[in-house]
C-alpha cells in the first residue's frame, strides 16, 4: 500500500470513528448551518467544555471539522471535502460490489 492510499485509509476508519459517537453527530449536525464556538457548543448539547473538548478533538483528528481562534475563543466548522471521502469511499461499495445471493458452505464441496 503507497503511503498516500495508508493517509487516506486511516482517515476513513478515523472518520467512521468519529461518526459512531451519538454527541459528536449532534455537533456535526450543529454545524451544517453554521460555525459555532465551544461556548455555544456547550450550551446547546449541555455539556461540560472538558467532554466537549474530548468530542472535538476526535472530529479534528478525523478532519471532519476545522478550527479556528478568535481571541480567546475556539470556533469550529465542518471540514466539507472529509466528509466527501467518506461519501466516496461507500460509493465504491455500490459501484463495484453487486449483491450476491447468500450461499452456503456446502456449496462449495
Amino acid at each position: 500500500m503507497t503511503k498516500a492510499a495508508e493517509v487516506s485509509s486511516n482517515l476513513v476508519v478515523l472518520g467512521f470513528h468519529a461518526l459512531s459517537d451519538q454527541l459528536r453527530v449532534q455537533v456535526l449536525d450543529l454545524l451544517r448551518d453554521r460555525e459555532l464556538c465551544v461556548c455555544d457548543l456547550c450550551e446547546v448539547l449541555n455539556v461540560t467544555q472538558s467532554k466537549l473538548s474530548f468530542h472535538l478533538k476526535t472530529l479534528k483528528e478525523a478532519q471532519l471539522v476545522r478550527s479556528r481562534q478568535e481571541g480567546r475563543w475556539i470556533y469550529y466548522s465542518l471540514n466539507l471535502p472529509q466528509f466527501v471521502v467518506l461519501e466516496q469511499y461507500l460509493a465504491e461499495f455500490r459501484r463495484f460490489s453487486p449483491i450476491l445471493p447468500a450461499r452456503s458452505c456446502r456449496d462449495s464441496e
